[in-house]
């Protein structure tokens, strides 16, 4: 084998998953994905094993061949397999391993009448029907409070998208246009990767490329277990705390690590049993910790494939918070039971590779649903996390007003927000002085107040680190927590962390993001305040991932 150009077929692939997300980006309809980028794209061998993943959502990290492998035994089964021409789709969680808003689209590729792979794509769907809009209700009970549930089913036949499958996400939306606007955005984007892999095909060969790819994941595989060997062994714990819907630190992730001979095995025995409201976390989110964890402290250029997984083996107990039984609710395990998921791993890492990880960071997605209906009938569906301070790092001071950890999205831009929805941002800054100090300072979190502007609407707020802080690292100070707020005629009123309510006209809500933990023992020379940002109301200020 040409190693030159197996190292080019590896880097092509790569980029591959990349261009894929680019092409859903610029075809997708809501703010959501267009604009926050909350989407995933992934390449796959004919054997359904990851051969690229583009650098986009940490959270679907695990999830989308956890949940590839599930979609494919099942249309295997039910169906007699995938065909050419086709495309199938699914959100149900217990079988593409996040939660309902997350669709997943997969399309099978071949060349010459022979399977050669699959593209996939994985894209959060600002509304998908259920109790409120946003579809993340904050006391749902069961699965079937959150939204309509897909099984795999077709999308595309015979290269045309089937109008029955596009009409009942459209029937079950808040937004149906959104809805089948983003669906043939996912459905361009596993055409974009098809072509490029059967471009590489007819460029090497079936048989090289196949060699090639085999030889990207053993090399995966062997830097990995070099990177695990370099911790050393041993056998390293850490638990940390989720709040419930009364705020209080109930919820228990507890995690046995175990690294021995370039090999890691994570036990979660001792977390807390599933619970009657949405955090819990189907195992395909609490893998995406796991690997997203494993592989920013080890060697984050490792290349993202089937190989990386190799040396690590996850366990949680089944009806555990991170292993649920169906039809447990799971929408909010995807984003804030997944964030401290990724804080106990990092813990756990930390104690084996001491000086290289981070103070805990804000711990929470601090997410925003709100939509409702306008004159006319026509109704509508907001969504979007917020960023929060980063925890120091052990050379650096963390960044302020950033989405850390287990989402890789951006806070939506003002522009569209006021353009596509009745909403008017009146605030929008960093929450200053609100990262712990230390020889390295934990970034700010972000205030962000949002004024219904006509109609009426529901509002649901599902966020955490509101009554625990944010821990330091070495030493370091923790940082604030997060806060909710409504204004109603003048009159401010503080709101829990979980929490749905109604809104009218003039309301404004704000939220408070959590900052993140410094790092050290805070010298002489640093034990001045912080530049004070400005808080006015009129204050935008333009928050972008790294700025």
């Amino acid at each position: 084998m040409d190693r030159i150009s197996a190292e080019i077929v590896k880097n092509a692939l790569v980029y591959a998953g990349e261009e894929m997300g680019l092409a859903v980006r610029n075809s997708a309809y809501s703010p959501n994905i267009k604009e926050r980028l909350d989407h995933s794209c992934a390449l796959f061998d004919r054997f359904g094993r990851l051969i690229a993943q583009a650098e986009h959502i940490p959270v679907h990290l695990g999830s989308l061949p956890w949940g590839l492998r599930r979609m494919l035994e099942i249309v295997e089964r039910e169906h007699g397999g995938m065909r050419p021409g086709e495309m199938w789709v699914a959100n149900d969680p217990y079988v593409t391993g996040t939660h309902l808003n997350d669709v997943t689209v997969v399309r099978p590729i071949f060349h010459r009448g022979a399977l050669l792979g699959y593209a996939a794509g994985k894209a959060h769907h600002a509304d998908v029907g259920g109790s409120v809009p946003g579809s993340m209700p904050a006391t749902a009970t069961d699965l079937f409070a959150e939204g309509v549930v897909v099984p795999p089913m077709r999308l595309v036949h015979d290269e045309r998208i089937i109008g029955q499958t596009v009409a009942l996400f459209r029937e079950n939306s808040r937004t149906p246009d959104a809805r089948s606007g983003d669906l043939r955005a996912q459905v361009a984007g596993n055409y974009t990767g098809e072509r490029r892999l059967l471009e590489l095909c007819e460029r090497h060969g079936v048989n090289a490329l196949e060699e090639m790819i085999a030889h990207a994941l053993d090399s995966s595989e062997l830097r990995m277990r070099a990177a695990l060997r370099a911790l050393g062994d041993g056998i390293f714990e850490a638990c940390d705390y989720l709040e419930d819907l009364d705020g209080n630190p109930t919820i228990r992730i507890a995690l046995r690590l175990e690294l021995r001979d370039g090999n890691a095995h994570f036990d979660y025995a001792g977390t807390s049993e599933q619970v009657a409201f949405p955090l819990n976390a189907v195992f395909g989110v609490t893998l995406s910790g796991v690997y997203y964890a494993a592989r920013a402290v080890t060697d984050p250029t490792i290349p993202m494939n089937d190989g990386f997984f190799r040396p690590i083996t996850v366990r949680a107990p089944e009806g555990s918070l991170l292993n649920p039984h169906r039809p447990a609710p799971v929408s909010g395990g995807n984003v804030e039971t997944s964030m401290r998921n990724a804080d106990v791993v990092l813990l756990a890492l930390a104690r084996a590779a001491p000086g290289r990880v981070p103070a805990c960071s804000g711990g929470t997605m601090s997410n925003v649903m709100l939509g409702g209906t306008l004159a006319g009938g026509r109704t509508w569906s907001f969504y979007e996390t917020n960023g929060c301070g980063m925890g120091a790092r052990p050379t650096k001071d963390g960044l302020s007003g950033i989405h850390a950890h287990m989402t890789n999205t951006l806070n939506t831009p003002i522009e569209a927000i006021e353009r596509e929805f009745p909403l008017r941002v009146v605030r929008y800054e960093l929450a200053d002085e609100t990262g712990g100090s230390g020889r390295y300072r934990g970034g700010d979190g972000l205030i962000r107040s949002l004024e219904l502007t006509e109609g009426c609407a529901h509002a649901t707020l599902l966020a955490d680190r509101h009554a625990v802080q944010p821990c330091g690292a070495a030493g370091g100070e923790p940082g604030a927590c997060g806060r909710h707020s409504l204004v109603r005629d003048g009159r401010e009123t503080r709101l829990p962390a979980k929490v749905s309510l109604p809104i009218e006209p003039g309301d404004v809500l704000t939220i408070q993001t959590p900052g993140g933990g410094g790092y050290g023992s805070a010298p002489a020379d640093r034990s001045t305040p912080k530049r004070a940002v400005q808080s006015k109301s009129t204050t935008r200020i333009a928050l972008r991932r790294g700025e």
